[in-house]
């Protein structure tokens, strides 16, 4: 064959994950590792447990590097963006997966109050935004040769669709962020594609215990919600999926089907 006429391999896309130093964050960074994607992870407080995971993922034949931010700090933020689109000149997806998830309730012993709204605001909703705008703003300036379309991916969650008045500020904004999936889509096309990723039950919480999380993660149609890694790939998915945009994709076992009046977590032991 001549070599002047064989099809040229892909270029490697690259990918930064939010919060991906452990939990969620961090098997979706290692899954999109895992199918050849370049990984820039950022994490708030966890150095040590991202250093980790970038040897981890840096095993798997692919580049990745770490990057430390305060997500709540909008220079921050420029800065990280600023950083990882310097250091990774093939960013085509960012995964907004760090969240504050933090119990309050308009009627219980743990109210709500305006701080606590605020700071759900800041990290779950303003951050997302930013990031996306930050990487709209990116790609408007590249030349994308391939037929690829770049992504933005912001975590939900199915209560959205199951509503109850638990977590009223985490609730509260991540329904704010799922809307902004719509309007982004629409405002970035058609350099950007943005798209809601929206998982169950699938990591204790707070003081959950393992019987409980059991319990509870079998409380779905399916007898099962969503594990990380049904996430990760889901995530890698849609990363791949150029015709995806403005949309949700519930990945829960069909948790968000189930009406209830209490969190999940409140109705197991």
């Amino acid at each position: 064959m001549n070599p002047s006429s064989a099809t040229p391999s892909p270029q490697v896309k690259a990918v930064l994950v939010t919060g991906a130093a452990k939990r969620l964050g961090q098997e979706i960074a290692l899954q999109f590792a895992r199918q050849g994607w370049d990984v820039a992870l950022h994490y708030g407080r966890s150095e040590q447990e991202a250093q980790k995971t970038v040897a981890h993922i840096q095993s798997l034949g692919v580049k990745s590097a770490a990057f430390q931010a305060d997500l709540a700090d909008e220079q921050a933020l420029n800065t990280l963006f600023s950083s990882v689109s310097q250091q990774f000149t093939n960013l085509h997806c960012i995964v907004n997966n760090a969240s504050i998830f933090e119990y309050d309730r308009a009627n219980s012993n743990a109210p709500f109050n305006a701080k606590s709204l605020q700071d759900h605001m800041q990290v779950n909703l303003t951050a997302p935004i930013l990031l996306a705008q930050l990487m709209f703003g990116h790609q408007k300036k590249q030349l994308n040769t391939s037929d690829s379309i770049p992504s933005v991916i912001q975590l939900l969650d199915q209560k959205l669709i199951n509503l109850n008045p638990d977590y009223l500020s985490y609730t509260l904004s991540k329904a704010a962020l799922a809307t902004s999936v719509e309007v982004l889509a629409m405002d970035f096309a058609p350099y950007l594609r943005v798209v809601g990723l929206a998982p169950g039950i699938s990591l204790p919480s707070g003081d959950q215990t393992d019987a409980g999380f059991s319990q509870a993660h079998q409380m779905t149609p399916l007898g099962k919600s969503s594990t990380p890694a049904d996430i990760a790939k889901a995530a890698v998915f849609l990363a791949d999926s150029n015709a995806v945009t403005g949309t949700t994709l519930y990945v829960d076992g069909g948790q968000h089907l189930l009406s209830s009046s209490r969190d999940v977590m409140f109705k197991t032991n």
